[in-house]
């Protein structure tokens, strides 16, 4: 049996402050993963980078100041979105491995991969080693992106999910001001024509890298996979930890559902591979719907898409391009690059807004309130940028209507953080099953990846060709997700991940299909997941059964303090 290590802080903090020290660990990566994002808005303005070592551009001889006029947006659109393809296979290859040997050491792996990608970045000399670099480090990124949210979905309780992983996203949007503010100071050195400029806050990240590569060991293993793995000593003694001594009766009640629903769900067999996943959304005749009443592919499917519209409606322009939006909105180079490092400090501080709110209001409304807002802040600054454009001549009307599109982008970002920011990250952590968890989160990367990717690559060239009515594209694209979430994404908040089985055992894509079967299920077998230590599936069995119009069978269950291993007492005591 392994033993936890002695120099785990899991024997040292319990409740609360355990799962603040995971999701301290957990801000890290994430923290990691905003400053990979934007430092490439600060990068991409460098003479040095732009010009002299990437040739995307040329120094513009119409400014007033010394500046980079792109003239190949393709190639600049590339280098900056070939990391999304890094991050695509990164998460296809972390949830693999993160489900055979856990989620600590792919956290490790994916840090140490990142100091790789970033010490090759930062010594990049030419476009081919940068694009080879980014793609490295997107590996990385990936590897920690489809992990991490696992990891603390995994070791949080049910009714604070969301309130912890907003906490992370919090960090993630500081690691992007942090990115943005390093590179708004590093621009002035050397008059901006140093190396010094780019290449610094490229070099930076490896810091934090490091530091969660050694902290990452001293933390506790999710008690979930440690129950996959058959490690429940050590899976019941983390989480009567995790959940506090004087609650041990709901943590063994807790474990005793997490190793019943395990034992069900190996039976999956081959719909744990990504191709089963991917391929079950098909018809039977088709070799679809391996995964019977689990609809694993339909939860494939919902949250690729989720994270695609989480990139289209607006967020990766505004992130990347800031400096190009406030230029359109009339602003000089200078400030348009204040303000957008401005913008982002609001959009760290509206993330906070989540983590009070996405816990009462759910999932879902959170996202329909997050479209209005980013919906009508999208079309208003595209609307005044024009008018800024075609009031050259009265600089007091051009100053106005560049305010104003100025204040609608500003809306727009504290809108995104404080709800679409976190939900497509939380929403595909919480929904699959454990036996492929890791890797259904990995498909969400996958969405994220295509839709970054996809924006990032036709950024340049959509405001290039069609300026302001970019943002009417993604005013657009708010617009139709609505629907989109009210039809096909039944609500996860405060719900088990071991009830999630349940509220997508309806053979109906339709969210109020699936709430009404959920509803069913749960009056009619209020054990729930427990009723699974009969070895008959929660969800398959039971609406099988109702399915045929006969009750579902009732048997007999643990009770929640009953043990049925000897060997879950004295862990603590032996490490």
């Amino acid at each position: 049996m392994d033993l936890i290590s002695k120099h785990n802080i899991v024997h040292r903090f319990e409740r609360r402050k355990l799962l603040i020290a995971i999701n301290c660990v957990a801000g890290l990566a994430i923290f990691f993963f905003g400053y990979d994002q934007g430092m490439m808005g600060s990068v991409n303005v460098s003479i040095d980078y732009g010009v002299h070592r990437m040739g995307f551009g040329i120094i513009d001889p119409d400014a007033n100041v010394a500046q980079v006029k792109v003239t190949n947006a393709l190639l600049q659109g590339g280098i900056v979105s070939v990391y999304y393809l890094g991050t695509l296979v990164g998460c296809l290859l972390g949830g693999w491995i993160g489900e055979k040997i856990g989620r600590i050491k792919v956290m490790a792996l994916g840090a140490i991969w990142g100091v790789v990608g970033a010490s090759l970045q930062t010594s990049a000399m030419n476009p081919d080693w940068m694009i080879c670099a980014r793609l490295v480090n997107g590996i990385g990124t990936g590897m920690l992106n489809v992990i991490v949210p696992v990891w603390a979905t995994e070791t949080a309780s049910h009714t604070s999910r969301g309130q912890f992983v907003a906490i992370e996203f919090t960090l993630n949007i500081f690691g992007v001001v942090v990115a943005y503010w390093l590179g708004f100071g590093c621009s002035f050195v050397g008059g901006g024509n140093s190396p010094f400029v780019w290449r610094f806050p490229i070099a930076f990240q490896i810091i934090p890298l490091i530091f969660l590569f050694i902290i990452v060991f001293f933390f506790p293993e999710s008690p979930r996979w440690l129950v996959k793995v058959g490690r429940e000593a050590e899976a019941r003694y983390i989480l009567g930890r995790l959940r506090g001594e004087d609650e041990y009766g709901l943590a063994e009640a807790e474990f005793q559902d997490i190793r019943n629903v395990a034992e069900l769900e190996k039976k999956s067999g081959k719909v744990n591979s990504y191709f089963f996943m991917f391929w079950d959304v098909m018809p039977k005749f088709m070799g679809g719907g391996t995964s019977g009443s689990l609809h694993i592919g339909r939860r494939v499917q919902l949250v690729i898409w989720l994270q695609i519209l989480q990139e289209w409606i607006g967020i990766a322009g505004v992130t990347i391009y800031a400096n190009d939006i406030f230029n359109q909105a009339g602003y000089s180079v200078f400030k348009s690059r204040w303000i957008a490092g401005i913008n982002d400090i609001s959009y760290m501080f509206s993330t906070l807004i989540a983590v009070f709110t996405l816990d009462r209001l759910g999932r879902r409304v959170t996202l329909y309130w997050g479209c209005v807002v980013m919906g009508i802040s999208m079309f208003l600054a595209g609307g005044f940028s024009r008018l800024s454009q075609n009031n050259q001549d009265d600089p007091h009307l051009k100053a106005a209507y560049g305010a104003a599109g100025a204040a609608f982008t500003f809306l727009f970002t504290a809108g995104f953080g404080a709800t679409w920011l976190t939900v497509p990250w939380l929403y595909p952590a919480e929904i699959f099953p454990l036996q492929v968890r890791a890797k259904g989160n990995a498909w969400g990367v996958v969405g994220w990846s295509i839709g970054n990717g996809w924006t990032v690559l036709l950024l340049p060239t959509m405001f290039t060709n069609i300026a302001e009515k970019t943002f009417y594209v993604f005013g657009a694209c708010n617009a139709i997700s609505i629907p989109i979430v009210w039809a096909f994404y039944p609500e996860s908040n405060q719900r088990t991940l071991e009830e999630m089985d349940l509220l997508f055992a309806d053979n109906s894509w339709f969210t109020w299909d699936a709430e009404r079967t959920f509803a069913r299920l749960k009056e009619e077998n209020p054990e729930l997941v427990q009723a699974a230590q009969r070895h008959q599936s929660v969800a398959s069995g039971n609406l099988d059964a109702l399915e045929k119009g006969r009750q579902p069978s009732r048997g007999k269950s643990l009770e929640p303090g009953q043990k049925d291993s000897p060997d879950g007492s004295d862990l603590n005591e032996k490490a």
